[in-house]
């Protein structure tokens, strides 16, 4: 699978799927598919009767999205990521944008885990004194 810089993304069998496909083999709504084709994130082809279509391979691309926003990323910091995703290479800025991102989730993800040794140190507390 690749992603090309109009954020396209191809899969190896050149499938196309469906938006309603892509919704359920990515766990999201349809609605979901539609935000990210308006903020620049997916790209669809049409049918000749209108219908959305995407290469199957955008299901981990959706995947990829939900991530990111779980994280705390922006729409527009999801687009920033892409070219990283299609190349595999970055410029410097690209590399520091990186770095910064995944310091803030590491950071977040840190106090996340003290809030379960919190709640550890309760449910220990308590199942010793019910």
């Amino acid at each position: 699978m690749t992603v090309t810089h109009d954020d396209t993304v191809h899969d190896d069998t050149g499938r196309l799927i469906r938006i309603g496909e892509l919704a359920r083999g990515a766990g999201v709504s349809v609605r979901a598919v539609r935000y990210y084709e308006e903020q620049g994130l997916l790209v669809a082809e049409r049918s000749p009767s209108g219908q959305r279509l995407y290469p199957a391979g955008a299901v981990v691309l959706v995947r990829f999205f939900q991530q990111m926003y779980a994280a705390g990323l922006t729409s527009r910091r999801i687009a920033e990521l892409l070219p990283c995703w299609d190349t595999g290479h970055t410029d410097a800025e690209q590399r520091a944008m990186l770095r910064a991102e995944r310091e803030r989730i590491q950071a977040k993800a840190d106090d996340l885990q003290a809030a379960l040794d919190r709640l550890d140190e309760v449910i220990a507390a308590t199942d010793t004194h019910p």
